[in-house]
């Protein structure tokens, strides 16, 4: 007999309970805000919102199925099962979060604080949870398949993200690395015609960053257009990736000729490290990352894993 679907609620830590936590009562909290202009009360307020939203979400679970609820800094350590349905409450980037750690189950994206959020991925109000809940579990759910982006290494460690993979250095140091790409060659206008022979690049830099058409709203964008970038950023469907190199250097031994492009199906970027130390990590999460070191080659590519959003 197959089990009953689960409703598995992700949220997150609010600043209130941060402050609390920090301080440990209301009224050292609002003393230690006041001291810096800020009001307790917005926090509070904030605070209660999410809880409105993350009760209203579990009370619309169907009777017949099983709950459970998990904090975002216990994602890696929870085990998803195929028949879960995956609520995230909170903002775009609980979205993101999650994400690495699932298999293909529905995911629905509850805003808990409207206004404030994009709405990108959390695209519902907690009142449509009672809907959307049976609906994602049913064979016929409309969802949105967003490509990811992973990181591979040459023993086989591996990294998944949502938005974008940042390779680069822990600290401010440079970044040194040889550069190459793998599989089908560029388009014209952004690497070799076909038929060349792909050439690696030694570099110097402030790390590379490996995007989907979701993280192109955010990270991807702002490097965009910071370097007025011609260009076609992919859309979240779409399979193609963007990459962007963060403040090449040039020197006598390294070059700055391969500084961005899109990454076909098939390609993927090719970094292999000549720093003692870099890392990479995905959707801003430093505290899940791969440690990479002299010699160590790390590649990246859409993964085959997509999040399956609801619509």
């Amino acid at each position: 007999m197959s089990l009953a679907p689960r409703a598995v609620l992700v949220h997150r830590t609010t600043e209130y309970e941060e402050l609390l936590a920090r301080h440990g009562t209301h009224g050292q909290a609002a003393f230690f805000l006041s001291a810096r202009g800020r009001s307790v009360e917005a926090v509070r307020e904030r605070h209660e919102r999410v809880c409105r939203a993350l009760a209203e979400v579990a009370g619309a679970v169907p009777l017949s199925w099983r709950q459970t609820r998990v904090e975002r800094a216990d994602l890696d350590r929870f085990l998803f099962g195929p028949e879960d349905v995956v609520v995230v409450v909170g903002q775009d980037g609980l979205v993101a979060n999650a994400a690495k750690y699932l298999t293909g189950q529905p995911v629905i994206g509850i805003d808990a604080d409207p206004g404030r959020n994009a709405g990108v991925l959390v695209r519902h109000r907690a009142a449509q949870a009672r809907r959307l809940l049976p609906y994602a579990a049913g064979a016929g759910a409309t969802v949105d398949e967003l490509t990811m982006v992973e990181a591979v290494t040459d023993d086989a460690q591996r990294l998944l993200a949502l938005n974008e993979i940042y390779v680069g250095p822990p600290g401010h140091q440079t970044a040194r690395y040889t550069l190459g790409l793998d599989g089908p060659k560029d388009r014209p206008g952004r690497g070799p015609e076909p038929g060349q022979t792909e050439e690696s690049e030694p570099q110097a830099s402030s790390g590379v960053l490996v995007g989907t058409g979701t993280g192109a709203t955010g990270w991807l964008r702002s490097l965009w257009e910071q370097r007025s970038s011609a260009l076609a950023l992919p859309a979240p469907a779409d399979s193609r990736l963007a990459w962007f190199v963060r403040e090449a250097w040039p020197s006598p031994t390294t070059g700055t000729s391969r500084v961005e492009g899109l990454l076909d199906t098939g390609q993927s970027l090719r970094l292999t490290v000549e720093s003692d130390r870099l890392v990479a990590f995905g959707d801003g999460v430093e505290s899940d990352a791969l440690h990479l070191t002299w010699g160590q080659t790390v590649r990246l590519a859409a993964a085959e894993a997509r999040l399956r959003l609801v619509g």
